[in-house]
């Protein structure tokens, strides 16, 4: 098979939701969806291949029964997840566990994840680290509720790029839209939620044990988060991260560029602009909100028009 994989996926409606992934042509059920699970093998949202011989099949089906297609892969479910996230408001405070933790007490993977800010308004702020230097401090301040002095803001703009390894104190805050990649697991510990009540006046589930069980102490030990950029002619080729997950890239297209496979297969997300993607001489169209994956039979294939795109590869 010499031809990409095209998704069609599943939108997500959160308390802390907006409207603004209309802009990627989605059709969106109401003006509170979150989150758009855009490549996903997940169960709690499985995108479906929507062009070729395996149309119509979830993700996890064709990962399932067509290993070759992902380098014979030996990771027993499809590890990674691509996410578009428009946080209206803040998202919760947050942790998520390792693999380890997270097989034993939850039964699937952990969640090392990663964000590109794709947009942000001015102001805009994350919550990434926390102050704690033991878990016995960690634990009294949050049993205090101390947010102010425990929590750390960081103001984000767009482009800029946040690895968030499991064990990570964080929270996306309002006016951020983000591409996120991740492990694939939806295994999430509430911290604390601004005393924030659901539609039906409920607060929600918090998870403090597991949340002290699983931060790292001390909560600023931090990636650095540097990236590296190669300019060439038709496109700037900007690594993002490398870790024991996932590679991560960002694309930029200005004419044209041959690529050639870095990984066992690569997902791709379209975050701008329009162009053809080509295969063994056959072109397929691309635009703004497209995503795909370019199996492991693609040894090579070109993009050419003016995109910009974020790529990764299972590590």
């Amino acid at each position: 098979m010499k031809e990409p994989l095209f998704l069609e996926s599943v939108l997500q409606e959160k308390i802390w939701g907006g409207d603004h992934l209309k802009a990627y042509g989605y059709d969106l059920p109401s003006d509170k969806v979150g989150e758009y699970w855009a490549i996903s093998a997940h169960p709690h949202g499985r995108s479906k291949i929507a062009n070729g011989e395996f149309a119509g099949q979830t993700l996890d089906q064709l990962y399932a029964d067509h290993r070759e297609l992902f380098g014979d892969s030996k990771e027993e479910v499809f590890p990674l997840l691509t996410k578009i996230l428009d946080a209206n408001d803040w998202l919760s405070v947050q942790v998520h566990p390792d693999n380890e933790y997270g097989k034993k007490h939850e039964g699937e993977l952990g969640k090392t994840e990663c964000w590109y800010i794709i947009s942000a308004e001015p102001g805009a702020e994350i919550i990434y680290g926390h102050t704690a230097k033991s878990r016995e401090e960690l634990a009294e301040m949050i049993h205090e509720g101390k947010w102010d002095d425990l929590l750390t803001k960081v103001p984000v703009k767009a482009g800029e790029f946040y690895h968030v390894p499991s064990g990570t104190m964080h929270a996306i805050g309002a006016g951020i839209v983000i591409l996120e990649t991740q492990q694939s697991s939806d295994t999430t510990y509430r911290v604390y939620d601004f005393d924030r009540r659901d539609s039906e006046g409920n607060l929600r589930e918090l998870h403090i044990q597991q949340s002290i069980d699983v931060l790292t102490i001390p909560g600023d030990k931090l990636p650095d988060n540097k990236t590296l950029s190669e300019k060439f002619n038709g496109a700037e080729i900007t690594t993002l991260v490398k870790s024991e997950f996932f590679d991560v890239y960002k694309w930029v297209i200005t004419d044209r560029h041959e690529f050639t496979k870095t990984g066992l297969y690569t997902l791709v997300s379209v975050l701008e602009g329009e162009g053809t993607l080509t295969i063994d001489g056959i072109d397929f169209p691309i635009d703004k909100g497209n995503h795909f994956i370019l199996p492991s039979t693609i040894d090579k294939w070109t993009i050419s028009g003016q995109l910009e795109l974020i790529a990764s590869n299972p590590e």
